[in-house]
């Protein structure tokens, strides 16, 4: 993706689309302090129906305050308010010097009436939405004047300049399909950048449905197996079994010179996405959604952006905007399903999960994710039956399986089932024999049960050397050594896994443990405090530690029915 590692400097926007950073500062009546700066810490945290609810207050007080209104704009733009974004940035672009993101709005507004003069007349006036917007913006006005030649002109020369080639590429390439000249775009989509076009979604079903209407739905089947292998989303196994059947795709990408600008404001969101700018996607994927309300792409792309700023609701919300209908259903509901979790909302997690699992019992994705948000919830023989039927589903299994086959071991060993993991944790490392994760379970569960405790602590070192930072696994290899008997080497991992993870309680207990066994009982005591102040923790009984404080290790094993590590110190 060469052209995208360009993209910020073409844009020429960032730096005017700030949250009340780089905004215009005017003077503030002191009442007004308080909520304009409530609106900016509620804007930083992304909080953007709290930042609305201040900026409207505060707009009221001043209707012509730039730093208000641009505040409350690109609030709601988030929200997806856009037809009150619209209003609002009527009233901004007759300023001297309008917002960027206020032409944004009324450059979309534009598109969506239908009204392309309104748009380039704005432009002409010295509106600014940035040079790539900007020029894809006129060409596709163009487009919708019916001047199609002119159009591609604009295209081209936009492609001149450094950095914009990939993307007025790829439009041009649309523009050329939209009047049926399949020949033009396929070369495009073929050329330069086609690892790009053909590795996004968008990209892949715009190109496949360009070698259909060229007769070559052999081609387009070779692109389908090749972007997403065996493991096809249920849209596009039912659009390759179309083509296999010798059916011709029609041209659906795109239907309008409306759906182009759409398609314009898509294009920015993905790439700033990428760029790790996502409140900067949002608000152009709102804007791709506005006059695109079928847009499952820029739908989901708004539900991730929103779930990455830890706005659950507002995700849950993008996501059930795609209907069951919708042969993206599935993946919503995925994806909505994944947000309840991270809303603490579980039960309604799985509720969906169940339903989705029901609906599309064929789909090794619902019943895989139905096994992990169960397992979450340490619902671990439910979650098991659940990975049994993804495993099922998936056929013969491939090294891209290790992690279900890993996952359902995990929830068989937590449920008793210890056989049946055992067999799960050994498919996992046949399909990927390095995994370190794999190999710190296995041989760590084996320590704890001690059992094959040689081919444990191989397991373990394996692990540490795929994984030398981690501080579980190197606490895993410590723990070997202790129950090995080789306490002078388990010291030496134990305090490398507590400085590489110094905030575990379970990790401050076993150095404790470790420290007990090789005489050094002031220490041990530390460590055992330091564990009861950081827990509680699910895999530490902070009883058993408190246990320790009071009597020392030696009787505590004692007490367990295991032999002490020093049995002068277990005499009663």
């Amino acid at each position: 993706m060469p052209f995208l590692s360009r993209l910020s400097p073409a844009l020429c926007l960032i730096a005017t689309l700030g949250l009340g950073v780089t905004l215009p500062v005017t003077a503030a009546r002191s009442e007004d302090d308080g909520a304009y700066l409530a609106a900016q810490a509620a804007s930083m945290d992304n909080n953007y129906a709290e930042a609305t609810k201040y900026y409207q207050r505060l707009l009221a007080d001043d209707p012509t305050d730039g730093r208000v209104q641009e505040g409350l704009l690109i609030s709601l733009l988030s929200l997806g308010d856009v037809d009150a974004a619209r209003d609002l940035a009527a009233q901004m672009v007759k300023a001297e010097k309008p917002s960027q993101v206020a032409v944004l709005v009324m450059l979309a507004d534009a598109a969506k009436s239908g009204n392309f003069a309104a748009g380039e007349a704005l432009l002409a006036k010295g509106g600014d939405a940035g040079q790539l917007v900007s020029g894809l913006y006129k060409a596709w006005a163009l487009a919708g004047a019916g001047k199609m030649s002119e159009a591609m002109d604009g295209f081209e020369k936009l492609g001149k300049i450094d950095g914009l080639d990939g993307f007025a590429g790829y439009h041009r390439a649309l523009a050329s399909a939209l009047v049926g000249d399949y020949e033009s775009a396929e070369a495009i989509f073929s050329g330069k950048y086609a690892d790009y076009f053909n590795s996004t979604r968008r990209g892949i079903l715009a190109h496949v449905q360009v070698l259909s209407q060229l007769e070559r739905d052999p081609d387009a089947i070779a692109l389908i197996d090749k972007a997403y292998g065996a493991a096809l989303p249920p849209e596009i196994a039912a659009i390759r079994k179309q083509l296999e059947a010798g059916e011709t795709l029609p041209f659906t990408r795109i239907g309008s010179a409306r759906d182009g600008v759409a398609e314009v404001f898509q294009s920015v969101a993905l790439a700033l996405n990428a760029d790790s700018l996502p409140g900067f996607a949002l608000i152009h994927t709102r804007l791709a959604l506005w006059l695109r309300p079928d847009d499952v792409d820029a739908a989901l792309l708004a539900a991730d952006i929103l779930e990455s700023q830890d706005q659950f609701d507002l995700a849950i919300s993008a996501y059930a905007e795609i209907g069951p209908d919708n042969p993206a259903f599935y993946a919503s509901e995925l994806g909505r399903a994944q947000a309840m979790v991270s809303a603490g909302r579980s039960d309604a997690a799985i509720e969906v999960l169940e339903q989705l699992s029901r609906t599309h019992p064929d789909l090794p994705n619902a019943w895989s994710s139905l096994g992990d948000t169960l397992r979450h919830e340490e619902r671990y023989a439910e979650a098991a039956k659940a990975y049994d039927k993804a495993i099922a589903l998936n056929g013969e299994p491939r090294p891209e399986d290790w992690g279900l086959w890993y996952s359902r071991a995990i929830a068989q060993e937590r449920s008793g089932a210890w056989k049946e993991a055992e067999k799960g944790f050994r498919e996992a490392l046949k399909l990927s024999p390095d995994q370190p994760v794999v190999l710190n379970y296995l041989g760590y569960s084996y320590v704890e049960k001690r059992e094959n405790l040689k081919e444990a602590l191989e397991m373990i070192e394996k692990a540490v050397a795929g994984r030398p930072d981690d501080g579980y696994i190197t606490d895993s290899l410590g723990w070997a050594y202790y129950r090995l008997g080789r306490y002078e080497e388990a010291v030496v991992q134990m305090e490398k896994a507590v400085e590489l993870t110094p905030a575990d309680p379970l990790l401050n207990d076993h150095l404790g443990d470790v420290y007990w066994a090789v005489g050094r009982t002031r220490e041990a005591e530390f460590q055992w405090r330091r564990a009861l102040n950081l827990g509680p923790s699910n895999d530490l009984d902070l009883n058993r530690v408190r246990r320790k404080l009071e009597v020392g290790l030696d009787v505590v094993l004692k007490e367990e029915g295991a032999k002490p590590l020093h049995p002068e110190h277990a005499q009663n």
